[in-house]
């Protein structure tokens, strides 16, 4: 390991996360990356770039340490290729729906279909559907929870036109389980990209990429950046992760990353400098806040399954979860999402507006907990659709509180 540019790729998460592209500053040993808040960059003579930097659409120092931070986090498990190369590359964009938005684009072209989850985010459905149905991409939802179902999702399979099998897992917002191993060898099979949104489990809790996952997606307004106070996005693709079909990037190259790269610099929808700065101080802080997230979520769930004014409780920490075995087998924890049903529309409702602690809003994944209405709320886009979530649902982002306080809140919105 070099002293001055130490390789993490051996060391443990919180290690890799607080570490990785984030070197002490050259000029002045400044130990937090600095906020590069510029848009250009002096050349040592026509095309004498320092540090391959020429505009910051194109590339940021802050950005760089964040993309290089995010993909030593997600590469878990992982090790350099044989040409010594990172096992990962990451990108950084404004928003998860921005990094949606450039891997379709980059890996779909008109004509293909993507088998999609049958219980998804409602903007990527929205992004999909109503963005890229228009332009010729075709769309399967499925119910891909469990290995039980993988049937289904091999029959929504088209033999050469399905180019992405696309993963939640946990889903938004009913905590639906998909074994990544199990869906990671079936898109290989049927010559498609395995794209894994890891943003409930963070890289944290589970790595998709050791399992066979080729792209992993991320909003990292949420748990990453953790504190409600940035929008982000971000893709982390696999090394030698190659495009489907035979397609050739437009930049030439038939890799994955290459691929994205290009549509990131060609689209411009990256992060700005700030933006960088925060989500990177957040992930530095991920591993501590989501084991107080999670010890939270457990509490929670107990009090919420004997609670006589729930209906069912959804988190996959609960044995009685249909896809426990699955989510503790590829996770190292269970999250800090819990979603539970009243029995009816009215008193989901009234649970929303009595809360206190618990902070009506959509979003989710910072340190302060928030109450949500799917139905009317993040997933209104999908009523009518195969993807519409029971009217008494509640979803819950279980925060860093004093869980003591938390189940007071519950309580007394419940009864």
């Amino acid at each position: 390991m070099s002293s001055e540019h130490p390789d993490w790729t051996t060391t443990g998460f919180s290690t890799r996360a607080i570490h990785a592209g984030q070197d002490p500053d050259p000029t002045t040993g400044a130990v937090v990356p600095p906020i590069h808040q510029v848009s250009t960059y002096k050349q040592d003579g026509v095309g004498g770039l320092r540090g391959g930097y020429e505009y910051s659409r194109s590339a940021n120092p802050t950005r760089t340490a964040l993309e290089e931070a995010l993909a030593a986090a997600e590469s878990g498990g992982l090790r350099p290729t044989a040409d010594g190369s990172p096992p990962a590359r990451g990108f950084a964009f404004a928003s998860g729906l921005a990094a949606e938005d450039t891997l379709l684009r980059a890996v779909l072209r008109p004509g293909d279909h993507v088998v999609f989850p049958g219980d998804a985010y409602g903007g990527t459905y929205r992004l999909v559907h109503r963005v890229f149905g228009p332009w010729g991409v075709e769309h399967t939802p499925v119910d891909m929870t469990d290995v039980a179902n993988l049937d289904g999702v091999r029959a929504a399979v088209r033999p050469g036109t399905t180019k992405v099998v696309w993963v939640e897992t946990p889903t938004n917002p009913l905590l639906g389980i998909s074994d990544i191993r199990e869906l990671g060898a079936l898109a290989r099979e049927a010559g498609a990209l395995l794209v894994v949104d890891n943003t409930f489990a963070t890289p944290y809790l589970q790595q998709p990429l050791a399992l066979g996952a080729d792209v992993v997606v991320h909003s990292t307004t949420k748990y990453v950046g953790g504190h409600s106070d940035v929008v982000g996005g971000a893709l982390v693709v696999a090394t030698g992760a190659q495009l489907p079909g035979g397609l050739e990037s437009p930049a030439g190259g038939t890799d994955v990353a290459g691929a994205v790269g290009f549509h990131q610099n060609s689209s411009g929808a990256v992060a700005g400098p700030f933006d960088a700065w925060l989500t990177l101080r957040g992930l530095k802080t991920l591993a501590v806040r989501m084991d107080r997230h999670q010890a939270n979520a457990a509490a929670v769930a107990a009090f919420l399954d004997e609670h006589p004014a729930v209906t069912q409780v959804i988190y996959p920490g609960l044995a009685s979860h249909p896809g426990h075995e699955t989510a503790a087998r590829q996770m190292s924890g269970f999250g800090g999402m819990v979603s539970f049903r009243t029995g009816s529309e009215e008193k989901a409702l009234e649970v929303c507006s009595r809360t206190r602690v618990f902070t009506l809003a959509e979003s989710l994944g910072g340190v302060e907990s928030l109450v949500e209405h799917p139905g009317r709320m993040t997933h209104a886009s999908v009523a009518g659709s195969a993807l519409e979530v029971p009217d008494d649902l509640v979803r819950l982002s279980v925060g860093i509180e004093d869980v003591d306080d938390l189940l007071a809140d519950l309580d007394r919105a419940l009864s």
